[in-house]
């Protein structure tokens, strides 16, 4: 069963393995088993359950939160020639009818649904209709109140067993559960038996940074236009401030779209397609509205407010870099911003969850104020066994400042606390701190004691940041929800006994530095050819660029240059069914590039060989030498034998490009080569002399000063003859 999914893998998605727990998830759902995955986002969760639906007797019903999201999934099975539609509020009663009809003649292998269609007696009906092989279960944390974006309606899977005689394999899928949701996720969706797997919460792609900001927009202007015609999502915290930062980027003359509840569906969808579709660069966006773009290459994700709780933040943060480049999440900060989300716990959540709520926030809060490893600080909230200390990709390790001591302030701060009893807040303390006359001091009597001015010299801008600080590093713990007070924790005794000492730094970032692992040596300006050429594919099939093929994608193919369709199979994210759908237009590009450019073919061999060869070439280069002499041989025993360059091309399953630079590389090698066979006679004098004047050896020119009936090829072999009897090797 494996090694049927192994090919599947290879035919619909391009890739020769599986990443990290996929094959182990695929397995224990093609055996039979409950399967509970967390997996962080970008890391092939769709895989683990499509596969199998097209393995398995039957349709999986994949149980999906998000319009946006299950509508780009669909669109990029049906490009596969999967078979596969979704059900939900969007489409119009006859197309609804019909897919229904259609999926109950068990047409579709997959079928996606929204958690709501469950509350509908008619759907349910239906699905006893359907041989279910399988419910999956998509964005499962969606079923704990423990959680964020809590959906009632998901509490309908469990009776979902109840329609059939066998019960369907029930497979569960999450990016961020803490070990509570996680309980919450086995309890309430009735996994029985089932296999759990957490193959992590890090994302190493993404860049994580928080600035502190009194003006947030000057800041935000300035980003993009550092980041021209990269994709962004801008997250605001209320639509007021979503529609005054688009109008802003508009008049400042940015291709800017805005998505949030109070639009119309018809405006929402064009706004989210022309982002989608690279009509428009940016999208300015709720946090609360729980925005689901699947678009593999947005570059960055700026939160404009501090949102409410990790899960939510890191749920967002993570839309960025889904193709595995370098990608920026960063959280612009302003203390206002807790005042807004008190406003919106105080206001829209029900009493019994107020103190949960307070609990996330503080959370958050804590991830702002800290000077340790942001990276550390998200993943360890969802996993505590995550130890890796120090990412250098966050604001705070990429921090220049040194730490500064602040043990006598932090001394200063709790004892002060300590001397108020442990029942006020932080701006109380700020008070007595620096030293006020209010009246509320003078009843309280707190200017009686001795800490009262012992920080007069320090701003209360100063304070907040030293409090919040310590607050976020566990020195001082804060008690209650709508009114907190301060108290002092068992490490901060630890300070105020002169058992500890406390550092701080500020942050100042280093210049991204990127993953080594992602690409980023190859020629911009074919990069942007091939973009050009997806996107019109893109335009005339009604997709997504990046369903056609993903920014990594495009980048492999810059690298290694596939110039037919072997070549293209070797590209990471290229199957079977897109070489044939799309590779011969992508391969006719990249071979007037290669000729244009005058690309050697010693250039070239990597193409032709895995990853894994590539690795062994530092302890095998004579055997790497033998292959690429070998290849050339075959090559040039062909041309011996009298056949042309398509002939050999034909034979060899190359490119004409590509037999030719074997024929060249021959002949600087010392091989017997008929120059006449590729060159006619008049011709060969204008390319000299055209040689001679411009005084390159790049091709182009020399092509565009020379009449239009001289070829590449003509071009290529007369230079090569004229050059030292053919060894010197021409500049790329």
């Amino acid at each position: 069963m494996v090694e049927k999914a192994l090919v599947l893998l290879k035919k619909y998605y391009g890739y020769d393995s599986f990443r990290e727990g996929q094959k182990e998830i695929i397995e224990n759902i093609l055996n039979g088993n409950d399967v509970l995955a967390v997996m962080p986002t970008g890391g092939g969760k769709s895989i683990c359950y499509q596969i199998p639906a097209m393995i398995m007797e039957g349709t999986t019903i994949v149980i999906s939160p998000l319009i946006s999201l299950m509508k780009d999934q669909v669109d990029t099975l049906q490009q596969l020639d999967i078979p596969a539609a979704y059900i939900n509020s969007s489409l119009p009663l006859g197309e609804l009818n019909r897919i229904i009809f259609e999926a109950c003649n068990n047409k579709y292998k997959l079928l996606y649904v929204a958690p709501e269609r469950l509350d509908s007696e008619n759907f349910i009906e239906m699905l006893k209709n359907i041989k279910i092989s399988m419910i999956a279960v998509d964005e499962a944390h969606c079923v704990s109140q423990w959680g964020h974006d809590f959906r009632p309606s998901y509490l309908k899977i469990r009776e979902l067993e109840k329609l059939y005689k066998e019960k369907p394999i029930i497979s569960a899928f999450t990016a961020t559960a803490t070990p509570a949701v996680r309980e919450d996720i086995i309890n309430l969706i009735k996994l029985h038996n089932h296999f759990e797997i957490i193959t992590g919460f890090d994302r190493v792609n993404l860049k994580f940074d928080v600035v502190k900001l009194n003006k947030k927009f000057p800041y935000l202007l300035k980003y993009i236009e550092e980041n021209k015609e990269k994709s962004g999502i801008i997250y605001c915290l209320t639509r007021k401030l979503t529609d005054e930062v688009h109008n802003r980027l508009i008049t400042a003359g940015y291709k800017a779209v805005k998505y949030h509840a109070g639009l119309s569906d018809a405006e929402r969808n064009k706004n989210q397609d022309d982002f989608l579709y690279d009509n428009a660069d940016i999208i300015v966006a709720t946090n609360a509205f729980g925005m689901g773009i699947d678009k593999l290459d947005i570059r960055y994700v700026i939160h404009y407010n501090m949102p409410k709780n990790i899960e939510s933040y890191y749920q967002e943060a993570g839309r960025a870099g889904r193709d595995g480049e370098a990608s920026e999440c960063i959280l612009l900060f302003n203390p206002s911003d807790i005042v807004m989300n008190n406003f919106l716990i105080e206001s829209s959540i029900d009493e019994s969850n107020k103190s949960n709520e307070y609990a996330k926030l503080r959370e958050m809060i804590n991830y702002c104020n800290t000077d340790k490893c942001l990276r550390h600080y998200i993943i360890n909230y969802f996993d505590s066994s995550f130890n890796k200390e120090k990412c250098n990709n966050c604001s705070n390790c990429l921090s220049e400042i040194e730490s500064s001591d602040i043990t006598m302030e932090t001394q200063k701060i709790l004892s002060c606390i300590y001397r108020m009893e442990e029942r006020f807040g932080m701006n109380v303390v700020i008070d007595v701190l620096k030293g006020s006359s209010s009246q509320r001091i003078r009843m309280l009597k707190f200017d009686k004691l001795s800490t009262y001015g012992l920080m007069k010299e320090y701003s209360k801008d100063t304070l907040k940041e030293i409090i919040a600080y310590l607050i976020s590093d566990g020195y001082i713990i804060i008690s209650g929800d709508k009114y907190p007070v301060l108290k002092i924790s068992q490490t901060g005794n630890a300070v105020l006994r002169g058992k500890q000492q406390v550092t701080i730094k500020k942050v100042f970032s280093k210049n991204n530095q990127e993953d080594k692992n992602i690409l980023t040596d190859y020629p911009k300006d074919l990069f942007e050819m091939l973009r050009a050429k997806r996107k019109e594919l893109a335009h005339k099939l009604k997709v997504a660029p990046f369903i056609v093929f993903s920014d990594a994608t495009l980048k492999d193919m810059c690298v290694k240059y596939p110039l037919n369709k072997e070549d293209m199979l070797r590209i990471k994210g290229v199957g079977e069914h897109k070489a044939e759908k799309y590779g011969e237009v992508f391969i006719d590009i990249i071979s007037h590039y290669v000729n244009e450019h005058n690309i050697q073919i010693s250039k070239l061999e990597n193409h032709k060989i895995n990853d894994e060869d590539i690795n062994n070439t530092k302890t095998s280069n004579k055997t790497d030498k033998v292959k690429k002499e070998d290849t050339r041989t075959i090559s040039y025993n062909l041309y011996n034998e009298g056949k042309n360059l398509k002939e050999i091309a034909d034979i060899r399953g190359f490119s004409i490009v590509t037999i030719e630079e074997h024929l060249l590389q021959c002949a600087k090698l010392g091989f017997d080569i008929n120059f006449d066979d590729f060159i006619e006679p008049e011709h060969e004098k204008l390319i000299l002399e055209a040689f001679n004047k411009i005084g390159s050896d790049k091709l182009k020119p020399i092509k565009e000063a020379l009449p239009h009936e001289i070829t590449y090829t003509e071009i290529k072999f007369a230079l090569c003859k004229n050059k030292e009897g053919g060894h010197t090797s021409l500049q790329g």
